[in-house]
């Protein structure tokens, strides 16, 4: 809605007191706000009646109204960061309304400054924040479509607070103020998008391009109007507007991308266009396609322990190897039409499609059996042909898995503003799907020493990649003749599906006083949610088949032979040519076709009022939401018993499998209260402070009633289970900011927060005597398992610093911006009842992170170096301290580059992970960092050419 009226006079009085003394006002001034060159509309740059003392800030398409003005000659004052103030004269008649259109240009000698660029994104940015409601920060893109990079997580990396867990070497989920990604929320063009993966609520950024994106504003504080499912921050995506810019666009991007692993050249392009047909209709959208080749080397350790000695080792060690291709598809198209001078409508869609192909092949070595011995630094691990007890299997696979994601969304709506009386209203859908048919994942090959002696050595002085070596073996190891199929597991179907429908409706009354305007609103939303999995998993025996029949190309692998292993595609074609040669197992094919199947319905219904206060020096929004959620929650329960195993007293002969359906309904409402203040005492310094109650839903998968068990033929029970009883995570919220704007464009601002969580999300693996589920959980007894559960209460303490400016004089082109997160994340959970409350750091949470961007922008030359950092985080709780899963710190360089040779051609390079970082995930196990995994993919270099019409 349009921010009109605020006054730069000092409150004096109550809202009685307003109301009675508002003079008779007779006209309306409309207009809108440009860069020089009249291409692009200026979003938040403040209007200001200096008779009056009243404000207003522009729209996205650069309008303004103030409604209700006395009839006079008054003089229009217009600010915006890194532009030169300007001012106009317009006479207001006693009826009707009154035009103004101003332009403004940038404080340097060159005009772009506002609309091109580093500079440009800077100061759109910061006068975007400077205007809002709430504690928030922004990005944009500039007059020709450039975003400062290439995907949506990683584009986010530079705003303060933020960093990115990488997935193979790209940032896919983002943390916001080192919180767990699944405490964000995200939307584009106001929609929630689902997730497409089914184990997760946070949603994966990199499915997006930023191509197709025109902003992304990270709010970090909350209003009755908003939805209350964050705790970290809401993510807020906008795609372009036709009215966006003053003139039509039409913008073509072509590239190559290289990685220096893979050693492949990949294309990229995309296409971005804004059309008016009319002055009150338009067209926008766009196009991106990337495809990118890669790989990745892996190291992984599991099973670790510790010995009587005090000798640290695993019993499961990997190497694997990635080679994968992603694709991405990214559309987006929008209508917009202006119905009137006061109702604006539109339509706005999406479609993203992410398809990744993943070979990965791995050398496994399984010491579960086997003898120990060493020091630490050299491990060897031995068996004796014969002796039943020290057993070593070596397993050789590949898994050929295609997965396809899809994000669509779309949707209609509009907003009614005649001043005095507003209105929003909206309604739409949005669906997201993973979906695989036909992966092998894996085909594995193994040759178990069981009868023959073998001793294998590790050198883990390195403890991020420790090197194998056979010191005996009967000759058999490198062999591919000596491994046998084990299995052929096939995915027949993974299909995830994530669906929400959404309507909502706003309406408010604006009072207009002569100190000072203030404004009621209410509104009411329905999301209607449901998420499910289907899977079909099947696994396949040859006794015949060995892994000299599948072998083709060797690894691509940089950290140590893992030779011989199967080659990409051989076992499919060997499978797909022979499949009735191979004999399904009906066992174990039920078993996993049915433990991760679950639907989840989520209908969630909101009502809010809230109150504001406008001023020139103050506003004021206090309210109170209202949101009950009610869960329809289905899965199964899952039993299998191996021969030998006990059902009902009796002991089974042949392996059983009994599956259950459940069904839980579950419902709950919660009242969410929130103020935000927003001080300005003078023209370049902004204070803020607001409290607000949030909360974070369990996930669907998480909460889901599964029930997965094996009981082994000696009785032993291992179960996994979702939880319904899961409560959501709530928060109390209190964030202090202090903002200040530099006469050009730049700022510096430093801001604190606090929250108490209570009932935060943990998983973790239990014993049978462990509290606080005492060996039965959902009436089902288990030897060892797996369960989410809510953790007891946590305190999240935090300093926000940041700074950014564009220099003038003789440092004149140059820019930096810097900030810094610090943030201290206790809780404590039950684990052990003997033990008492543990107190932990909240997981996925980062104690430290920091970004910093090194820039140089004038005339055709746009240079920017840049470096993130973030702090070591808890990854998974495990059963004792030693063996809590943390990942270490991270710290990346990327380097991008722009030359425009005319106003319609520029050509650019990025060099993204200069400096090769690595992914290290450890334990502290025997006092000292253990593997659990380590990652490198090296650097991606990127090079093309923008063509703007």
């Amino acid at each position: 809605m349009r921010k009109v009226a605020r006054s730069y006079l000092f409150v004096a009085g109550s809202v009685g007191a307003i109301l009675s003394a508002t003079p008779l006002y007779a006209g309306e001034i409309q207009g809108t706000v440009t860069d020089a060159g009249e291409t692009i509309a200026l979003r938040s740059a403040e209007v200001r009646i200096l008779e009056l003392d009243r404000t207003a800030v522009t729209e996205r398409d650069g309008s303004f109204l103030f409604a209700s003005v006395p009839a006079g000659i008054y003089t229009l004052q217009v600010r915006y960061i890194g532009a030169d103030t300007v001012t106009q004269t317009i006479e207001v008649p006693e009826t009707g309304i009154v035009r103004a259109d101003l332009s403004l240009s940038g404080v340097s000698s060159d005009a772009e400054i506002l609309v091109i660029g580093q500079s440009a994104n800077l100061s759109s940015a910061l006068s975007r924040k400077r205007e809002s409601d709430t504690v928030s920060d922004v990005l944009t893109r500039d007059a020709i479509g450039q975003f400062p990079d290439q995907n949506v997580a990683e584009s986010l990396r530079r705003l303060p607070g933020i960093n990115v867990l990488n997935d193979q070497g790209e940032g896919r989920f983002v943390s916001i103020r080192g919180l767990d990604p699944s405490l964000n929320a995200t939307s584009l063009n106001g929609v929630r998008l689902p997730s497409p993966e089914s184990d997760v609520r946070a949603v994966a950024l990199d499915v997006i391009s930023s191509d197709i994106i025109e902003s992304i504003e990270v709010k970090k504080s909350l209003t009755p109007d908003m939805d209350a499912d964050t705790i970290g921050a809401s993510v807020e995506i906008e795609t372009t507007s036709a009215f966006d810019r003053k003139r039509d666009l039409l913008s073509v991007r072509l590239e190559g991308s290289y990685n220096d692993y893979s050693d492949e050249l990949t294309p990229k392009g995309s296409v971005d266009f804004s059309y008016k047909v009319s002055d009150n209709f338009g067209v926008s959208g766009g196009l991106a396609y990337y495809d990118r080749k890669f790989e990745t080397d892996n190291v992984e350790a599991d099973g670790w322990n510790v010995d009587d000695d005090g000798l640290a080792y695993f019993e499961d060690f990997e190497y694997r190897d990635y080679d994968v291709e992603r694709e991405r598809i990214s559309a987006t198209l929008g209508f917009d039409f202006r119905a009137g001078d006061f109702t604006d409508l539109y339509v706005r869609g999406i479609y993203s499609q992410f398809d990744d192909q993943e070979f990965r092949r791995r050398l496994i070595f399984d010491f579960g059996d086997a003898a120990v011995s060493g020091t630490r630094e050299a491990l060897v691990f031995s068996a004796a042909g014969g002796d039943e007890d020290e057993v070593i299997t070596i397993e050789r696979d590949v898994k050929d898995r295609f997965e396809s994601q899809k994000i669509r969304s779309i949707v209609a709506g509009g907003e009614t503003d005649t001043g005095d009386w507003f209105a929003n209203y909206s309604a739409s859908w949005a669906k997201s799907t993973e979906r695989e048919t036909g992966s092998i994942d894996p085909a594995s090959f193994e040759h178990e020493y069981e009868e023959e002696d073998i001793s294998i050595g590790f050198d883990v002085s390195d403890l991020r990649v420790p090197q194998y070596s056979v010191l005996s073996e009967p000759g058999n190891f490198f062999d591919p003749t000596a491994y046998s199929l084990n299995d052929i597991e096939l995915t027949a179907l993974s299909d995830a599906q994530d669906e929400e429908y959404s309507a909502v409706f706003d309406f408010g009354r604006r009072f207009i006083g002569e100190i000072g305007t203030f404004t009621v609103q209410t509104g009411f939303k329905g999301r209607w949610r449901e998420k499910g999995f289907d899977g079909t998993i099947e696994f396949y025996e040859n006794d015949d088949v060995s892994l000299a029949d599948v072998l083709g190309r060797g690894p691509t692998y940089h950290l140590a032979d893992i030779s011989p292993v199967p080659g990409y595609g051989e076992a499919r074609d060997l499978f797909e040519a022979n499949r009735g040669a191979f004999e399904l197992q009906e066992f174990d094919s039920t078993f996993d076709s049915n433990v991760e199947d679950f639907t989840v319905e989520e209908d969630i219904l909101a009502g809010y009022l809230l109150g504001r206060w406008d001023s020139g020096l103050l506003t004021v929004i206090g309210g109170v939401r209202y949101e009950d959620t009610s869960n329809t929650l289905i899965g199964n329960d899952v039993l299998a018993f191996e021969d030998g195993g006990t059902l009902d007293g009796q002991v089974i002969d042949e392996g059983t499998i009994l599956i259950s359906p459940v069904s839980i309904e579950k419902d709950y409402d919660h009242w969410l209260p929130s103020l935000n203040i927003r001080y300005e005492p003078a023209n370049n310094i902004v204070l803020r402070l607001a409290g607000y109650r949030s909360i974070v839903r369990p996930g669907p998968f998480q909460q889901a009633p599964t029930v997965a068990v094996e009981e082994s033929d000696e009785g032993e029970r291992e179960a996994a289970f979702g939880n319904p009883e899961l409560r959501p995570t709530e928060a109390w919220n209190i964030d202090a900011a202090a903002e200040y704007y530099m006469n050009n464009n730049g700022a510096i601002f430093a801001s604190l927060f606090y929250k108490n969580v209570e009932d935060f999300l943990v998983e973790t693996a239990f014993e049978a005597d462990d509290a606080p589920f005492n060996g039965v959980f959902r009436g089902v007894p288990f030897d060892e398992a797996s369960i989410f559960f809510n953790g007891d209460e946590a305190d999240i303490f935090g300093i926000e610093l940041g700074v950014a400016q564009t220099f003038t004089g003789a440092l004149d082109g140059f820019l930096v911006q810097a900030n810094y997160t610090f943030t201290d994340a206790q809780g404590t959970v039950t684990l052990v009842a003997s033990e008492g409350p543990r107190e932990v750091a909240l997981p996925a949470t980062s104690r430290h992170t920091g970004n910093i961007s090194l820039g140089y922008d004038k005339g055709p030359l746009d240079i920017r170096l840049s470096g993130t950092y973030r702090d070591r985080y808890l990854d998974e709780l495990g059963s004792e301290p030693g063996l809590d899963r943390y990942v270490d710190d991270h710290f990346q360089l990327d380097l991008a580059a722009k030359y425009r040779f005319t106003d319609r051609v520029q050509v650019f390079y990025e060099w993204v992970n200069i400096n090769n970082a690595k992914y290290f995930a450890y334990n502290n196990l025997g006092g000292r960092r253990n593997l659990y995994q380590y990652e490198e993919y090296n650097w991606t270099m990127k090079a093309g050419v923008r063509l703007t019409f």
